[in-house]
C-alpha cells in the first residue's frame, strides 16, 4: 500500500481500536494489521512516535499494568477529547472517500474490492 496513503489512515484506525477499550502497544499493532488484511501493518518506529503524537495532543492517556504472569505492559486509553477527534476524523474520511469514489467512477476508474478485503464486497477507493 501506498505509504502516505497509509499514514493518512493510520491515526484514525488507532483511534478507532483504541474506542473498543485499552490495549497495549504489540496487541495494537497485532489487530492493525489482523483487521486490515496486513494494509496497516506498523513497525516499532512508526507506531510509537504517533501514539506519543495523539498523547501530547491530549487524545490519549498511557498507563503501565504488569499482568501476573508478565512483565510490565504500556497500556493506551482513548480521552474524551481523543473521542470528540476520533468523530471528526470519521466524518472526515467518510465524506473524503465518498467524494474520491465520485472522482473515481467519473473516470471510469470505480474499483470493486471484493477480492481484495475478504470478500465484503464493497466498492470504492
Amino acid at each position: 500500500m501506498n505509504k502516505e496513503l497509509k499514514r493518512g489512515t493510520l491515526e484514525l484506525a488507532i483511534l478507532a481500536i483504541l474506542a473498543r477499550g485499552d490495549i497495549y502497544g504489540y496487541e495494537l499493532a497485532s489487530m492493525l494489521a489482523a483487521e486490515s488484511d496486513g494494509c496497516l501493518a506498523v513497525k516499532e518506529g512508526t507506531l510509537y512516535p504517533l501514539l506519543h503524537r495523539l498523547e501530547d495532543a491530549g487524545c490519549i492517556v498511557s498507563y503501565w499494568e504488569t499482568e501476573p504472569r508478565g512483565v510490565p505492559r504500556k497500556y493506551y486509553h482513548l480521552t474524551p477529547t481523543g473521542r470528540e477527534y476520533l468523530h471528526n476524523l470519521a466524518v472526515e474520511w467518510a465524506l473524503l472517500a465518498s467524494k474520491m469514489d465520485g472522482i473515481l467512477a467519473r473516470a471510469g476508474l470505480a474499483v470493486n474490492t471484493a477480492g481484495l478485503d475478504g470478500g465484503a464486497g464493497t466498492t470504492g477507493a
